[in-house]
């Protein structure tokens, strides 16, 4: 993955940077103590007194970290690095104390400097032991640290992917649903007006094609969506007589650049079709939307009818725009106000606009 990738060379960089400066130290000390040239003998000695701590390092960090310790196998690292530290000391202890004074004997001062430069370390190998357990144990720190970074951000893109394939299935979910009610609508028509029917079937035709083509984006225009609505609504009055109040009141001045999620909007006035029509009875369906400081705020009344089905039932398609709701803007970042009153039911949604 991308962010693994880009966590590991910032380790990795850090690694360099902090080696570099170590390795540079001795380079720069020397040249502050000697003010025209640098002391090459006092640079080589250092850096034999560096090069067992950098080559525990290296095996620490590419072999016993990522195989032991980051697969949580806690005891054989402690083991295995514990063993690695007094290994590498008392190889160089051994050569200190038996190599490098068999190949130096000590019969002159120049000897004497000879043995020094050849040292690998001035330090009892206790306290080499203690340093480098110091060093692992920073270098197991810092591991962890970015494997917690990498975990983090890998559980977040999951997260985010997790939450994208609920939101798109709760979308689509919304599609059947809306045109099995559409399609029925239209199979009312056929014996009652054919010439009706046929034009049912070109505004559902403009429907599909934002079905299609429109509601797969993450958000939507305004004002597309508000022509999906007129689509929907010119539909309905198709099959519905002039008895009944239908009206959309929305800004004639939208910005293109105001957007919202996609296929929101349409449950609420599929609920009020469906429950708040009533043959026998004088009904009505309101919606109204405005637009100011960011923010969308629909308003959906139908008339309420004392023996309408279903009507405490929210329905799949309203459950779904809950659960939506929830995914893109938080439990707080949206508000959903559904009210029964005098003889009207009310849906009053309120929104923050989106930006790709």
């Amino acid at each position: 993955m991308k962010i693994t990738k880009k966590q590991t060379i910032g380790e990795n960089l850090l690694y360099v940077m902090v080696w570099s400066a170590i390795i540079l130290v001795p380079v720069l000390n020397s040249q502050m103590m000697s003010e025209m040239h640098v002391n090459i003998e006092n640079v080589l000695i250092a850096w034999r007194q560096i090069a067992p701590y950098l080559i525990i390092f290296l095996v620490h960090n590419s072999y016993l970290a990522p195989r032991y310790m980051l697969r949580h196998r806690y005891w054989k690292y402690l083991a295995t690095n514990l063993l690695l530290v007094i290994g590498v000391f008392s190889l160089v202890y051994l050569y200190e104390e038996h190599l490098a004074r068999n190949l130096i004997p000590v019969i002159s001062e120049g000897a004497s400097e000879a043995y020094r430069m050849a040292s690998f370390t001035n330090l009892e190998i206790y306290w080499n032991v203690i340093l480098a357990l110091f060093m692992t144990g920073a270098n197991s720190g810092i591991k962890l640290m970015y494997q917690s970074i990498r975990d983090e951000q890998q559980m977040e893109l999951l997260k985010q992917q997790n939450l994208q394939a609920e939101m798109d299935y709760l979308k689509y979910q919304i599609n059947p649903h809306f045109f099995m009610n559409t399609l029925n609508n239209i199979h009312a028509l056929i014996d009652i007006d054919t010439e009706s029917a046929k034009n049912a079937v070109i505004e559902l035709s403009k429907m599909m094609r934002y079905v299609l083509y429109d509601s797969g984006r993450e958000i939507i225009s305004l004002n597309r969506d508000i022509q999906f609505l007129k689509n929907y609504i010119e539909l309905m009055r198709i099959r519905y007589t002039d008895a009944i109040d239908i009206r959309l009141e929305y800004p004639a001045d939208l910005p293109e650049t105001v957007s919202i999620p996609p296929l929101l909007l349409i449950v609420f006035v599929e609920n009020a079709f469906k429950h708040g029509v009533s043959y026998s009875r004088p009904s009505f369906i309101r919606l109204r939307i405005d637009y100011a400081d960011g923010t969308v705020t629909s308003v959906i009344a139908n008339s309420l009818h004392a023996h309408r089905n279903d009507a405490h039932a929210a329905g799949i398609g309203l459950e779904n725009v809950r659960k939506r709701l929830s995914l893109i803007y938080g439990e707080r970042g949206y508000t959903l106000d559904i009210r029964e009153e005098k003889g009207t039911y009310t849906v009053k949604l309120v929104i923050p606009t989106l930006h790709a």
